[in-house]
């Protein structure tokens, strides 16, 4: 089946990162795959939440969001707290980031991950996760003493896959991701690692073998 956007099935969306993309936080990056765009700024606070005080031990946080009008139609500020939605991806950008950092070596300093979804066509989540990491590289980079080399033990990034029309397929949009069998979200390490793996049948249940064959096109990604 060809795709909407003519993409090969285990083809990557156009990426592009622009670095430094606003003037005041200490890292800041705006994360392109195809027409998602998400911006991600890093924030360094010279303090840890109360359960870390005291223990010679960093954090790293995040939060995510979407703008009103980031999607095909207008959805309401989440005024009174993030949604659900929003709260398990904000977890789920912060324990991918945790996964590669030695807090040990981050001194009690917290650094927070603001994922802003500024357009949305699908895969915002990996977008966060892979622009959260280039922010918070750059924000280490610029806390005195400490060693970006010591801090990130490796680099983080994360991709879509799943299956549509029985075809398994890379980097979902938000057409495909619409009308999909199987949607997956897989968050590994720069060294083949896995982070985390978020497998749904969102129509029928799948088998071993299939399972397998997404996460190959999601580690050839």
């Amino acid at each position: 089946m060809p795709r909407v956007d003519g993409r090969a099935s285990d083809q990557l969306r156009p990426i592009r990162v622009t670095r430094d993309y606003l003037l005041h936080p200490e890292g800041s990056v705006l994360v392109e795959f195809g027409a998602t765009k998400v911006i991600c700024t890093a924030t360094v606070e010279d303090k840890v939440p109360q359960f870390l005080k005291g223990q010679q031990l960093g954090w790293v946080t995040a939060e995510y969001g979407m703008l009103p009008r980031s999607t095909n139609t207008r959805m309401g500020r989440e005024n009174r707290g993030p949604s659900g939605r929003s709260q398990e991806i904000q977890r789920l950008v912060g324990r991918s980031l945790r996964a590669v950092t030695d807090r040990s070596k981050l001194g009690e300093h917290t650094v927070w991950i603001d994922c802003d979804v500024i357009q949305a066509d699908g895969g915002t989540r990996t977008a966060a996760i892979t622009g959260g990491w280039i922010a918070l590289a750059d924000a280490v980079g610029k806390i005195a003493g400490i060693k970006p080399a010591a801090v990130l033990r490796d680099c983080v990034a994360a991709i879509s896959v799943g299956v549509v029309a029985g075809q398994p397929l890379l980097d979902l949009n938000y057409p495909e991701d619409s009308a999909a069998e199987v949607d997956m979200n897989v968050v590994m390490t720069g060294g083949g690692e896995f982070v985390e793996v978020q497998g749904t049948a969102e129509q029928v249940p799948f088998s071993r073998a299939r399972l397998d064959e997404l996460l190959a096109v999601a580690e050839r990604g």
